[in-house]
């Protein structure tokens, strides 16, 4: 097998001092350098290479960019504020969250808010409506926070630098911060989000944690030093277009790439094809290997052939979302025409899905023994005097949140034979079924309704296969479902006078 060149030049790697970085840089990290030799493998050792991949990736950006309606806002908006806001409404949507999911939800939000100064005037109640089942509902409210801020503090202006922007708004990181002044503002500030990291450590063969603080700090370095001059925000953009659309997480399209030719995990990639031929040209790697190059991929995680340039960035392991329990009831007042009303619950202003509406729920612990206590106070808190039916179990719904798995036990209760209920107390409202599709309710809340919803109308139209899973059709119940269960049999009297709202 023939040997592979390789180059043995190290560096001291220091995020480069460059005017109006934002904060999170030099600034954040102590100005400190990353005091570790790294191999010019990992870095762009000449001016000919970065000037390849600014022209290379800029010249794909112009013919293969979609058309986002955000961009055609920039594109078209001559005010700066107004431009920044457009960015910054787009940026923070599209933190965890797909570009075909936001792309509906930017409009209508632009749509009803076009400038800072309509957004500031807006009420929470508002923008928590619009948000509904976009999911990371504190993104809204402090969108609204940082709108208020700028128009109360600032004369409706937004700061012009990344670093300033970031130390203001509210939610506004390093990234966020260095997107809105590049593409708004026109400064030459690098910016790494996923898609930009994962075409850095291809780009650089980086198998490293990318989480930890020194690799992070050498990625911030790259895009600092890559980002052109003349055109920030587009390259920026072209950047993270290329993360999305061709440098994709699972399944690359290497052959599109407008900088394959610079590409060090592609090249590893094309190494492990002509190793084999009886002669090859030298290709050259890491020489610190990954014993010691803190950028190489671990010694525990070495390069799987099978995943080719897939093995970066190094996958970081992630803790299962903690599992959490609760009993929710859809408590409905039947009307003499049309759909029944339903009570819906306002959350805390703070905490998981601050300010939203939900049906009224109590949280369950694996040790509860009287759980049916406390939704049944929860219930007459809410309502008053309950019936002497029962509640019906209709199934469980499933939510997983970013690090949260939360199981529903889902039950629902009519009002019938009562004096109907014309006013709700402070905190809750009756809603049609038609006014709560408009409603500000968390994705979680539109399972929940749309188990009942398929429940009553199965059942009320006599059909006799319901299209919700129930106790006695589950093999392995769930322990919430055990435990609410073992105190909602028929047999089993429900005494609502002696339990009061606490």
């Amino acid at each position: 097998m023939p040997r592979v060149g390789v180059v043995i030049l190290y560096a001291q790697v220091v995020i480069p001092s460059c005017p109006g970085c934002p904060a999170g840089g030099a600034k954040e990290e102590g100005e400190q350098s990353l005091q570790a030799s790294v191999s010019q493998y990992h870095l762009f050792r000449n001016m000919a290479d970065v000037m390849t991949f600014r022209r290379s990736l800029l010249s794909w950006y112009n013919q293969e960019k979609r058309d986002l309606p955000w961009r055609r806002w920039v594109k078209e908006e001559a005010d700066l504020d107004r431009r920044a806001y457009a960015v910054w409404v787009s940026e923070v949507m599209l933190q965890q969250t797909q570009v075909a999911t936001v792309i509906d939800y930017y409009t209508r939000w632009m749509q009803k808010w076009p400038t800072l100064q309509d957004l500031a005037s807006a009420s929470l109640e508002e923008v928590n409506q619009l948000w509904s089942g976009l999911g990371y509902y504190s993104r809204g409210r402090r969108l609204q926070e940082g709108a208020r801020k700028v128009v109360e503090e600032l004369g409706g202006h937004l700061p012009r630098t990344a670093e300033t922007l970031q130390q203001v708004l509210p939610g506004v990181g390093r990234y966020t911060a260095g997107a809105i002044a590049s593409i708004a503002f026109g400064q030459v500030t690098g910016v790494v989000d996923g898609n930009v990291l994962r075409v850095l450590c291809r780009v650089r063969a980086i198998g490293a944690d990318p989480s930890s603080t020194f690799v992070s700090q050498h990625l911030w370095s790259l895009a600092h030093q890559l980002v052109d001059r003349a055109q920030p925000g587009d390259f920026n953009q072209a950047a993270m277009e290329l993360g999305a659309t061709v440098c994709t997480p699972q399944h690359p399209l290497c052959s599109q790439c407008p900088v394959q030719s610079l590409c060090r995990a592609y090249q590893r990639v094309q190494r492990e094809q002509i190793s084999a031929l009886p002669s090859s040209p030298d290709i050259e790697e890491c020489a610190l290997q990954s014993k010691q190059c803190q950028l190489c991929l671990p010694p525990t995680k070495p390069w799987d052939p099978a995943l080719g340039v897939t093995n970066f960035p190094r996958k970081a392991s992630r803790k299962p979302p903690r599992e959490e329990y609760s009993a929710t009831c859809v408590l409905e007042q039947p009307r003499a025409t049309g759909s029944p009303l339903i009570l819906l619950v306002q959350r805390p202003n703070s905490g998981l899905l601050a300010g939203l509406w939900e049906f009224p729920s109590v949280s369950l612990e694996p040790s509860e023994q009287h759980p049916h206590k406390a939704l049944l106070q929860e219930l007459q808190s809410w309502a008053g005097p309950l019936p002497a039916t029962h509640p019906q179990h209709l199934g469980e719904v499933i939510h997983i949140f970013s690090h949260i798995k939360l199981t529903y036990q889902v039950y629902s209760l009519a009002l019938e034979g009562q004096t109907p209920v014309t006013t709700a107390p402070p905190g809750a409202r009756w809603l049609t079924w038609e006014e709560f599709h408009n409603a500000a309710v968390s994705t979680a809340m539109k399972k929940v309704f749309r188990m009942y919803e398929e429940h009553r109308q199965g059942t009320g139209k006599g059909s006799k296969r319901s299209r919700v899973s129930t106790p006695s059709s589950r093999k392995k119940p769930s322990l919430g479902q055990q435990t609410l269960d073992s105190f909602f049999k028929p047999h089993i009297p429900i005494d609502t006078s002696s339990s009061t709202a606490q």
